[in-house]
């Protein structure tokens, strides 16, 4: 299991010079990372500008589910000016290129995954905290007919989590 926190201390600072490990395969792996998000944008077919690669370099610095606000608010931390609305129209041209994936686990926050690779969550109900969890650690043992004319085109599942006692 990946803990994939919705706390933004352990990203790097943006434009720091480190090198930072993307989740998927990269020939940018060990450039800064601004460097790296750049390059995975465009292998992505995404222009990257600068507020995308910004937005990039935060979001898939490690994985990690994050909303658009909190990308809002560390960016602007760091000295970007940005608007809330061009972090939702960056995070949805990113989603619809499958770079991260959007999630809607409570109807309250649309969340955006830096971990596009098949898997479950985990949702702590009490802080919002979402954990990944792999498909291997769940099974079904079947599932129900689609309706004619249909197909699964996938499966999410989330776990709620409370304290035992609660």
């Amino acid at each position: 299991m990946v803990k994939a926190s919705a706390m933004l201390e352990d990203a790097p600072a943006l434009g720091n010079g480190a090198a930072a490990e993307l989740p998927a395969a990269s020939a940018a792996t060990t450039a800064p990372p601004a460097a790296a998000a750049a390059a995975r944008l465009s292998e992505c077919g995404i222009r990257p500008t600068e507020q995308r690669v910004q937005i990039a370099a935060l979001l898939l610095s490690v994985p990690q589910h994050l909303s658009a606000e909190q990308i809002t608010e560390a960016l602007r931390r760091s000295g970007a000016q940005v608007s809330k609305a061009t972090v939702y129209n960056t995070l949805n041209l990113f989603a619809a290129h499958g770079l991260i994936r959007q999630l809607r686990v409570d109807g309250e926050c649309a969340w955006f995954d830096s971990n596009v690779a098949p898997h479950y969550h985990f949702q702590d109900e009490q802080t919002g905290t979402l954990t990944d969890v792999a498909p291997h650690d769940v099974q079904f043992s079947r599932l129900p007919e689609p309706p004619s004319g249909m197909e699964v085109a996938g499966i999410d599942v989330v776990i709620r989590l409370r304290r035992r006692g609660e």
